[in-house]
Formats: structure tokens, sequence, C-alpha cells
């Protein structure tokens, strides 16, 4: 890399490090940090377990947003240095330091930007993600199988934790339905992304004249609201059902009738749990999932509503074909929202879906800035 390249990298950092700084308001995200910390002094503060925790989680969030911000400035300011050196006297040690050190700070720098997209309602919550196989049998239930699994390794690589809430097993392979909950800070931002119907074309291993098949999967993805969220639930207008808990990873499978599923009738939602052992705590649990689909519902209608206003033709995120993954004749996954497309459909199946939800992410706040796009 040319020292006239690295000065253009090192310049174009500097306006986004400036960018960032003007953004997120330093001394104001200094007071917010003290203002937390001085609840978390008060004596009283463990008194509630549950609204202590949400102090620290939201301390935590914004002591490291702000130090991840200084880190970065303060790597940058280093690079400069670096480069100054260079100029004044080249050194092909040095040269090669630099370029090392500038791709690793341009990777982080990528990250923490994408990371402040995600500053929408909820965009901070766990994320509830449910998949729905559709028809096909066993061909499509595997195909859901295998993205639980893409799920579950994209959450292991960020130290999300994972908790099956719904588990529904299919007949020979693969599974019928599955609900989990993905804890982290920025769940919710970052797999919002992933909503809508998943296409997969292969060489189906349960066909023995080994034809290709496609198979479709929807992918729900929901915020996990807090207490203090209002949304209006009429006990009337819920059917509920019990029944045997059927386990998923080697998860205790109950004896008795303690999972729970809940009809909303006037939309007719269904959501299930059978992650406690305790029937009441199920209900709880499912209640919770019907009033994140509820009140999600009631966001999208009034995006709809101002979308049409404004002359916007948007297109329905429920029921529409997002992505398809395409293991024959070629490999190839592509995103049709965005155009992202990789051909390394291995490592996509192993949880590297990264470059998908960045590509979603810009888009949308490109289309926020810009209607006309």
């Amino acid at each position: 890399m040319e020292i006239s390249e690295l000065k253009n990298e090192i310049e174009s950092a500097k306006q986004k490090i400036g960018d960032f700084r003007r953004s997120l308001d330093l001394d104001d995200l200094e007071e917010q940090i003290a203002g937390y910390e001085e609840q978390m002094a008060d004596p009283t503060f463990w008194n509630d377990n549950d609204a202590a925790q949400e102090v620290i989680n939201r301390t935590n969030a914004l002591k490291g947003k702000y130090q991840a911000f200084m880190d970065l400035a303060e790597e940058h300011e280093e690079l400069a240095l670096m480069l100054e050196m260079q100029q004044e006297e080249f050194d092909e040690t040095l040269n090669q330091e630099l370029i090392e050190r500038l791709q690793s700070f341009t990777d982080r720098l990528n990250a923490y930007e994408l990371e402040q997209l995600l500053n929408q309602p909820y965009d901070s919550n766990n994320a509830i993600l449910e998949l729905h196989p559709g028809a096909g049998g066993t061909e499509s239930q595997d195909w859901g199988d295998m993205l639980l699994r893409m799920y579950t390794r994209w959450a292991n690589n960020h130290q999300f934790t994972l908790e099956y809430l719904d588990y529904n097993g299919g007949d020979e392979a693969g599974i019928k339905s599955a609900t989990i909950l993905i804890k982290g800070h920025n769940a919710y931002g970052y797999l919002k992304s992933e909503k809508g119907v998943h296409r997969l074309v292969r060489i189906s291993p349960f066909d023995s004249a080994s034809r290709r098949h496609t198979s479709f999967c929807s992918v729900d993805v929901m915020p996990e609201l807090a207490g203090d969220i209002e949304v209006e639930i009429n006990n009337d207008d819920i059917k509920m059902d019990t029944f045997r808990a059927s386990g998923a990873g080697g998860q205790h499978v109950n004896k008795t009738d303690s999972a729970v599923r809940l009809t909303h009738i006037p939309t007719g939602f269904v959501v299930s749990s059978q992650a406690q052992r305790s029937q009441l705590k199920n209900r709880e649990q499912a209640m919770s999932m019907l009033r994140a689909k509820l009140y999600q519902l009631e966001v999208e209608k009034k995006e709809q509503e101002a979308a049409a206003l404004r002359g916007e033709q948007l297109e329905i995120g429920w029921g529409s074909q997002i992505r398809s993954y395409v293991f024959h004749p070629y490999s190839m996954v592509k995103d049709h929202r965005t155009n992202y497309e990789v051909g390394n459909t291995q490592a996509v199946m192993d949880g590297d879906i990264d470059g998908f939800i960045d590509a979603y992410l810009r888009l949308s706040l490109s289309h926020k800035e810009d209607p006309e796009l």
C-alpha cells in the first residue's frame, strides 16, 4: 500500500471519528453514566432486582460505547503519528506494521459505526426469533433446523446467550417450529434484518433420485419487551392449551402438561412456551411473547400508514422472500433487498451472517436519509 493510500484512509477515518464525537455528545454520555452510578450507590438500589439489573445493563452499555470511542480516537492518533514518521523517513518494517494496524483499526471502526446505526426503539433489547418451515414435509423441516443452527452459531460467535422457549421437532428430521430467546445488547437491532422468508435450493438428501428441491422457512423476529410496555390484551380473546414439553438439545422433558400454547383469536397469532417446568411460568413467558407480537403489529401498521401518506411503496416484510441460499447447481447466498451476496455457503450456515446484517442496516439508514432511494 502506497503512502498516499495510507494517508487517504487515515484522513477518512479522522472524518468518521469527528462525526462520532459530534453525534455521541461525550459530555452528555458522562452525565448519564454518572447519574446511573449515583443510583447504584443508593442503599435501596437492590430492593428491586429486575430494575437494578436494568440500570446495570444500561450503565455497562453506555460505558462500553464511551470507552470504545476513546480507544478508537487514541488509536487513530497513534496511526497518524506513525504516518508522519513514514513521510519523514520511510522504513519498510514500520510501513508493514502501519498497514496491519490500520486494517485492524478500520475493521473495529466499521463495527463501531454499524453499532451506532442501532438507535431505534428496542434495538438494544433481547431478540425473540421464531422459525416456521413451509410446506414440504421433511425437506422444509430440515431447512428450518439448518437455519436454527445458523442463528445459534451466530449468537455464540457474538457471545450472546440463547434459551429455547419452544421446540417442536420434525417427524423424521428437522423441526416443525422453534422459538429462541437471544439475550445480549443490541440482539434485536442486529437480528431484525432476518425477518422474512428464507429460500433454499439444493439436491435433497431425502430424495433417493437426488433431485433438486426448493424449500422455504419463515423467520419472525421481535424485541423482548420490558414489563412496563403497555399492550392491551383482552383475556377473552385468548385461547390457552397445555401440552407436554418435547424438549430440545437434551433439555429436560416434563412428565406433566406444563407447556403452554396461547392463541390470540382476533389476529390468529399463536405463541408457545415450554422452557420452564412450571405451567404458570410458561404462561407468563407466552404472554410476554404475545405482547411483543401485538406491539410489533401496531408499529408496522403505523409505518405502513405513514408510508402511504408519503406515497412510498414498501415491501411487505412478513411472507416476503428476503434471501436465497443456493447449494446447487452453484454456491451462493444472496439477499434480495440489498443485493449483497457471498459464495461461501458453508461459512454462512456456520453463522457468518454479519455481512448481510451490515448491508441491511446501511441500506435502511440510506432510505431514512433519502426517501427517494
